[in-house]
């Protein structure tokens, strides 16, 4: 049994850190739609890009479980940095040590952990998002060079004022009708020759958090790029999702935590017909259901994590904790803008941004629906065809 207490001043530490560096600069992340160089220099004194890297690569080698409270209490002071966090540790440098060889780890490895390249994990297209086995883009091999050609889309850490690598999944078997069985998982570098940025997304939320089309045209990289087998590129991928999952988990049961302590106070300060709002029934019992929701949600995450560093078997908690907790994070966020009220509405709060975010955790990484297939599958042993 994981004992949580343990972690609570880890916690405190994160928090009093993501104060001072992240949370006095999410409001114009937002407002400018960019993660300025002080945060990610910041970010990476801390370092928290390479939270789960090994010790020996200049990666803190923290534990699934600190890592989500890292990734929990920096999306507590910004969405966006916490989104970015969560792809870096979870899709990006958990599948290279899981799959990656010995040249690959030692290539990448260092520069993630450090923060001087950000990672990006190309796996939706036009018409590959939850029918990941749908995936168009192609490579084939020339010579000793993969010759990647195809679109991607929704790719986050597309940070194009810094250094980037994206792990890509891509067709490497022209025979379709394999489906999934002939998907592969390539590491392409965004300065490889025929790597093209297309339009930066324009999104709802999370807007500090750079989210691109990327075009490959007759894109080269080394033979050696290849992760993994050839064709193996879907068991990397979903073993990459269950991982992130658990991360964007985390994400919202930060935004969640943020939307009920700014309701919190709003309930206790927030003065009508004589007397702070918090002294009515009900408020009293949103606030109630809240606070309950958000530890449930948190002890989900982490019970999670807990599971993925025992070695156990989390795919089905994975997806679970990524439901429910972006569910509750939704729903608190929701409530807590009708303590608010008018004020709840308005951008010169920092409530419409958090409600805003937390959409996102609903959809990334699998939608909710998604998550209701994988863990139903699970119950019900259910295999895939």
């Amino acid at each position: 049994m994981l004992d949580y207490i343990e972690y609570e001043d880890f916690r405190a530490e994160v928090r009093a850190k993501a104060g001072e560096v992240v949370a006095p600069y999410a409001a114009a992340i937002d407002a400018d739609d960019h993660i300025p160089d002080e945060v990610m220099k910041e970010v990476a004194k801390a370092g928290w890009f390479g939270a789960t890297a090994p010790a020996e690569y200049g990666g803190l080698g923290w534990d699934t479980v600190r890592y989500v409270i890292m990734v929990e209490e920096v999306s507590r002071a910004s969405g966006s940095v916490g989104v970015m966090l969560a792809v870096q540790g979870s899709l990006i440098i958990f599948p290279l040590l899981e799959y990656g060889n010995d040249a690959q780890i030692k290539t990448y490895l260092p520069k993630l952990a450090s923060g001087e390249l950000v990672g990006s994990f190309g796996l939706t297209e036009p018409s590959a998002g939850s029918d990941a086995g749908n995936t168009k883009t192609a490579a084939a091999l020339d010579g000793d060079e993969w010759v990647i050609n195809g679109q991607k889309c929704f790719i986050t850490n597309t940070k194009r004022d810094w250094p980037v690598v994206c792990v890509v999944t891509v067709r490497t078997d022209p025979d379709k009708s394999k489906g999934a069985r002939g998907v592969s998982s390539i590491i392409v570098p965004a300065d490889a020759p025929g790597f093209n940025y297309g339009r930066k997304e324009n999104k709802m939320g999370l807007r500090g958090s750079d989210t691109s089309e990327i075009f490959f045209e007759d894109c080269r990289v080394p033979k050696g790029n290849l992760l993994g087998e050839v064709n193996g590129g879907f068991k990397i991928f979903m073993v990459a999702l269950d991982a992130g999952r658990i991360s964007i988990g985390a994400m919202a049961v930060g935004l969640g935590q943020a939307a009920l302590e700014l309701a919190i106070k709003h309930a206790e300060t927030r003065v009508q017909f004589g007397k702070p709002i918090g002294t009515k029934q009900a408020i009293q019992w949103k606030i109630a259901e809240m606070a309950t929701k958000v530890r449930a949600a948190r002890f989900l995450v982490y019970s999670a994590g807990a599971l993925k560093d025992a070695g156990h078997p989390y795919t089905k908690e994975a997806a679970m904790a990524k439901y429910y907790a972006s569910q509750v994070g939704r729903e608190v966020a929701y409530d807590a803008v009708q303590i608010h009220g008018a004020l709840g509405y308005d951008k010169s709060y920092p409530l419409e941004r958090i409600y805003r975010d937390v959409k996102l955790d609903e959809i990334g990484e699998g939608t909710s629906e998604i998550q209701k297939v994988v863990i139903s599958r699970d119950i019900l042993q259910i295999k895939k065809k």
